[in-house]
């Protein structure tokens, strides 16, 4: 029977990103290809260590209980390895209880052009050039940080928080900014407050993760004893008056939140250190540089304000 796609949350991710390979990732640049080969066949039974995205992983994948039979939610490896040295990677999958059975490995080329094939609303790697790519492709992609961030197993939550403009806008606004400062970039979104931007890369995302709320809330009126685990986030540097134009968008593309912070240029990371997001997306990694002890930090290397270091508005 075809197994289909169509209605589901579909995530890539790199192994790079669900564990930690920087012991490997040593092996292979220190003795190339084929000893790494055999490295990881002698290791094979030797399950690794999570990684930065991991405990994101887990926690959606738990989220495949609101459907019997029907997962909600597939993860699928999408890594540069050959099939035999990405048996260990799948070995580890299973010894970690994950309920992960889709892989690509794709020797040495990076696997993005996969990412629209499969449906995928996110591909997640830890390697900076294959997310360049497939945002160059016009493809969601993130890249996962290094973190120190620890969270506790009995927590059944899962918290997703998003920057707006540059992820799930476009960086049309950010272009004014760029270019003719805060005022003007203030006049601009005042006076197109009630015309939505562009959807960006990470838009169609939101709207999956809000088919799995309303699942969520479809359990709770059924049960109310149900505790809904998905709370998703807005976490922006737009204030008061600009504001109102990414709450207008939100609606006018049929996606919504449950929280918005709108900061006006206060330091992300206060927030973050609250909220503990299992996973959040910026357009710029040093807003996520001072919160990666505590969080999962994704860059999303996508616009303007990843031309030059100028500031930017986000």
């Amino acid at each position: 029977m075809r197994y289909e796609l169509d209605e589901r949350l579909v995530v890539g991710v790199a192994s790079s990103a669900l564990f930690d390979l920087a012991e490997s990732d040593a092996y292979f640049r220190e003795h190339g290809e084929y000893a790494y080969r055999r490295y990881q066949d002698e290791r094979i039974d030797e399950v690794l260590e999570p990684g930065a995205a991991f405990p994101f992983v887990q926690r959606l994948l738990a989220l495949n209980d609101l459907r019997d039979g029907d997962p909600v939610v597939e993860i699928i490896v999408l890594s540069q390895n050959d099939p035999s040295t990405g048996l260990r990677v799948m070995r580890s999958i299973e010894a970690h209880g994950l309920t992960m059975t889709r892989a690509v490995f794709t020797q040495g080329v990076a696997p993005y052009q996969y990412i629209g094939a499969l449906q995928m609303s996110l591909f997640l790697s830890g390697n900076r050039a294959d997310v360049d790519d497939a945002i160059a492709a016009g493809f969601p992609a993130g890249h996962v940080l290094p973190s120190a961030a620890a969270y506790d197993p009995a927590d059944p939550g899962l918290r997703i928080a998003f920057d707006f403009d540059g992820v799930l806008a476009d960086d049309g606004s950010e272009r004014i900014f760029k270019s003719a400062g805060m005022e003007a970039f203030r006049d601009h979104e005042v006076t197109r407050r009630e015309h939505a931007l562009q959807p960006g890369l990470l838009q169609p995302l939101l709207k999956d993760l809000n088919r799995i709320q309303a699942l969520e809330r479809a359990r709770k009126e059924s049960d109310p004893a149900y505790e809904e685990r998905l709370r998703i986030s807005l976490v922006t540097a737009r204030a008061a008056p600009s504001h109102e134009r990414a709450v207008r968008s939100l609606r006018d593309w049929g996606v919504e939140v449950n929280d918005a912070f709108f900061l006006g240029g206060v330091s992300k990371a206060r927030v973050l250190e609250v909220m503990r997001p299992h996973i959040f997306f910026d357009d710029q990694a040093t807003h996520l540089e001072d919160a990666t002890s505590f969080i999962m930090g994704v860059h999303v290397p996508y616009g303007v304000a990843n031309e030059s270091r100028e500031a930017s508005a986000e």
